[in-house]
């Protein structure tokens, strides 16, 4: 699994890793390890839809997370739709009408940042099982401090209960827009932007390291 180590002149990220190609039975699958955090992602599709849920003109994205221990609760539903938001932007959904994509990620270890590293491995599952996207995405959480304000990127567990915010963007690979935002906690616009300036910066290094784990990847093929 390649680590990358990151450039401290850059906003400061945990050590990140990821492997692709890790399940037999989806179409694309991948791993995705933010410091102690780690998803596994599957996608399944393009696929047959029920007809209750077909849409006539584009693909329908279902997106499941399964917690570690125990069922999903809202917390879990709230990133699903978060999710499903950042791929719908990204997929070429009219290329494949009336058929569903369905995109599972199941969490190994939490310890902060979840929602990003979701949005990560479900990047790099997309990219795995080869479907046509406009544009890559990654996530970015920033938290902020109670006392000093100050912020944090790629929080743990720990630095997200003493944050006084917490903000996580999806981010694209082209113009580095804001795809999505997932908020919680008290912050000024001052602050957003901060927020969403840093994590523009930040996705550049995992971009950086999409292309490097393709690039490895297919070198081991040849």
């Amino acid at each position: 699994m390649p680590i990358m180590e990151l450039d401290q002149s850059c906003p400061v990220l945990r050590e990140y890793g990821s492997e692709q190609s890790l399940l037999s039975r989806p179409d694309g699958s991948s791993t995705f390890v933010q410091g102690d955090s780690s998803i596994l992602a599957g996608v399944y599709g393009p696929a047959e839809v029920k007809v209750s849920k077909e849409i006539y003109d584009r693909a329908t994205v279902e997106v499941l997370i399964q917690p570690k221990i125990g069922l999903p609760s809202v917390r879990e539903r709230a990133r699903e739709q978060c999710v499903r938001e950042a791929c719908e932007a990204a997929l070429l959904l009219t290329l494949h009408p009336r058929s569903s994509l369905t995109l599972i990620l199941q969490v190994i270890c939490d310890d902060g940042s979840l929602l990003s590293c979701c949005l990560n491995a479900a990047c790099m599952a997309l990219m795995d099982a080869g479907l046509p996207m406009s544009y890559l995405f990654c996530g970015v959480t920033c938290a902020i401090t109670k006392e000093e304000g100050q912020i944090i990127t790629d929080p743990t567990a720990r630095q997200e209960k003493e944050s006084r915010a917490l903000l996580t963007f999806a981010i694209d690979s082209v113009e580095r827009n804001v795809l999505m935002s997932s908020t919680t906690g008290s912050f000024s616009v001052k602050e957003l932007q901060q927020c969403i300036a840093i994590s523009q910066k930040a996705s550049e290094q995992i971009f950086q390291f999409y292309r490097d784990s393709v690039k490895r990847r297919y070198s081991k093929i040849k």
